[in-house]
């Protein structure tokens, strides 16, 4: 299962969403889909994370977009705790959010909205006094 896409992947992977949560997902492959978390890694984390063009923050703050308007919760939430990692600001977590409301839609905002609170209480910041996040 190793390339060095592969192993780019994981690395970027591991960097985002946290070693625990990938470790779990690459060990909890089977034979059914075990070949679609290689496609994931090596593709979505090797070959596109690892591309120059823009940096992890601004990934981050596109995957946001992109899950909110899809529906897609638990990706969003993956993805809200990644951009976190990545360095996102609070400023920019919100306005994130504000644009998702005005292109998405207002329900899509609403849910997102509710999730970075949920995020924010798991992981122990406090939005009122914690503004930059690093």
């Amino acid at each position: 299962m190793s390339s060095e896409l592969f192993d780019k992947g994981i690395a970027n992977r591991k960097k985002v969403l946290g070693a625990e949560y990938v470790d779990r997902s690459i060990q909890g492959a089977d034979t059914f889909n075990r070949d679609f978390q290689t496609l994931l890694t090596e593709y979505c984390w090797g070959a596109i994370w690892s591309r120059p063009g823009i940096d992890d923050k601004q990934r981050s703050l596109n995957n946001l977009c992109m899950t909110a308007a899809l529906g897609r919760s638990h990706e969003f939430e993956l993805h809200f705790k990644g951009a976190i990692a990545n360095g996102c600001t609070l400023a920019a977590l919100r306005d994130t959010l504000m644009q998702i409301g005005v292109y998405c839609g207002a329900p899509a905002a609403v849910e997102s909205f509710r999730i970075a609170r949920k995020v924010f209480t798991e992981l122990g910041i406090d939005p009122d006094k914690d503004e930059s996040l690093s």
